[in-house]
């Protein structure tokens, strides 16, 4: 099969595609026929070595396609389902053995396209917004890159939940797709500081909860606009990692600081079945929409991190096989 392999960390030219052998389920595992392929910040902290994996490595965390073959003890699923899954490394290819325990049924409803573009995305809003800080009326929540591919989801979670949402973003375009996501307030931050911005708009008190995926240009600011025993929720780090920092600043409203991922949320069998289900619910009624920014041959992985990582998205990028 071809997959795209990286020898050693690097640039996006790190990305190669290559002629490999197709992988064999081990046991507990199962053969996915990928069909669309989700491209993700997670895919290049892997590619820089910011996330140490052994090498070589096929990077991609999160795919969509049709059960080819089953290991040995795999009894929920048979060849020819339809199935989508996060968090499981090795996606940027043709085929992809995939520990059954990740793996979801798409519903009827839902086409590869869309379920490869909303597993892990769709799940961070999910836990983002119902158990990080389970948002209700009347909360205020900052969500920092919310024209991206879980900005504007975590926009649309978070007003299901009742919040007023103060949303960050780059351009007047993307202040446009936050606004349609449900956005209450738009802060470009290349034309005003955004900590003002946000204690201004929330009459100095700041916000419950502040969604930050940027991490080392925003930390800083992020925590001045947290509210009295509120919450910053750091989920990424898209400018480059935080560097170390005095604790005792939390002192200052006695806020709380987390650094969650998809993992500690899904890693239980029910609880992930439980978040995939309610995203395509969502988006199979209409509540949720997703905004798919392109799609892109499996080859042309190189250029899809070099959109990425140069802010030249809104919204979903896919790889198609």
């Amino acid at each position: 099969m071809h997959a795209i392999q990286m020898k050693q960390n690097g640039g996006p030219e790190a990305l190669e595609y290559v002629e490999v052998d197709k992988p064999k389920p081990a046991s507990g595992e199962v053969l996915v026929r990928l069909e669309s392929i989700g491209v993700n910040f997670i895919d290049v902290y892997h590619r820089t070595g910011l996330y140490k994996l052994p090498l070589p490595l096929t990077p991609g965390s999160e795919g969509a396609g049709v059960v080819e073959q089953m290991g040995d003890g795999v009894h929920e699923f048979k060849k020819g389902d339809r199935v989508a899954y996060a968090m499981s490394v090795g996606a940027y290819a043709q085929y992809a053995a995939v520990s059954a325990a990740k793996l979801v049924l798409i519903p009827d409803g839902l086409d590869f396209k869309t379920a490869g573009a909303v597993m892990l995305q769709g799940m961070t809003a999910h836990y983002l917004a119902l158990s990080t800080c389970p948002l209700k009326s009347g909360d205020a929540a900052l969500v920092h890159a919310a024209a991206g591919g879980v900005g504007g989801l975590l926009v649309q979670v978070a007003k299901m939940r009742g919040a007023r949402v103060l949303a960050t973003v780059s351009t007047p375009e993307k202040a446009k797709i936050a606004r349609e996501a449900g956005a209450d307030e738009i802060i470009n931050y290349k034309e005003s500081d955004f900590e003002a911005e946000t204690l201004r708009l929330t009459n100095g008190n700041g916000v419950n909860v502040v969604y930050d995926s940027v991490g080392k240009t925003t930390f800083d600011q992020s925590l001045n606009c947290v509210a009295r025993r509120g919450l910053l929720a750091l989920f990424g780090q898209s400018s480059g990692p935080v560097p170390p920092f005095d604790p005792a600043r939390l002192a200052k409203n006695g806020i709380y600081i987390t650094r969650p991922s998809l993992g500690h949320y899904t890693a239980g069998r029910e609880e992930l079945l439980w978040r995939a289900r309610d995203v395509f619910s969502w988006i199979e009624s209409g509540k949720l929409h997703l905004r798919i920014d392109r799609e892109m041959p499996l080859p042309d992985a190189a250029e899809a991190h070099r959109l990425l990582e140069g802010r030249q998205t809104a919204g979903k990028l896919l790889l198609k096989p």
